[in-house]
């Protein structure tokens, strides 16, 4: 079994990426294409540690909500946040209300301030090269890399929090720095070198 699925379209699909509206759109139009810009990856990296022990689709339907409470995601706007934005995020039921991934979220905002080149740029530095074989089977595709245990470390050493390896081989995933749309798929991805 590869892991695909026919949608109610036709067309075929990754077999988690059917489940429900929310997942097709994601799947066909998202997850897997490069995404660049540091406040971009900073949202998703964000969202993927508030994923952590949840569905992604609970954290998808909230996502709006997010962006909201969290200032668009902006970095500057964040790393600014203090102990009132903290528990106004606490009380926002729009959300997932964790203080520990919101002080996260805070933290990682401040220690992506620091980086030189930016967050963009440290992120990818940890794409493997393109060319490599789409996953020809569910069962093929890892929970974390290498690449994903090296991007972990470089950020918790730099003082990011919740970016265990799986997390970064998510946060991977969903921004295109590995291709992980099964073999036959019907979503073409660009090469991440493109869009560099």
């Amino acid at each position: 079994m590869t892991g695909l699925v026919v949608g109610e379209d036709g067309r075929v699909r990754c077999g988690w990426g059917v489940s429900t509206p929310d997942y097709v759109a994601y799947h066909d139009t998202e997850w897997g294409r490069p995404l660049h810009g540091d406040d971009a990856l900073y949202e998703r990296m964000t969202l993927e540690a508030f994923q952590s022990g949840l569905s992604w689709l609970t954290i998808l339907r909230k996502r709006t909500a997010f962006r909201a409470a969290f200032a668009g995601f902006r970095i500057d706007t964040v790393a600014g946040y203090g102990e009132a934005d903290v528990t106004r995020l606490l009380a926002d039921a729009g959300i997932v209300r964790n203080r520990a991934k919101i002080e996260a979220a805070i933290t990682n905002a401040r220690a992506a301030q620091e980086l030189p080149a930016g967050l963009s740029e440290l992120l990818w530095s940890f794409a493997p090269p393109p060319g490599r074989a789409r996953p020809d089977s569910a069962a093929a595709v890892p929970a974390l890399t290498d690449a994903s245990t090296a991007m972990a470390k470089a950020l918790k050493k730099r003082g990011f929090r919740f970016v265990g390896p799986t997390t970064a081989y998510a946060l991977m995933q969903a921004t295109g720095m590995v291709d992980d749309h099964l073999a036959g798929c019907h979503v073409v991805t660009p090469a991440p070198s493109v869009m560099r």
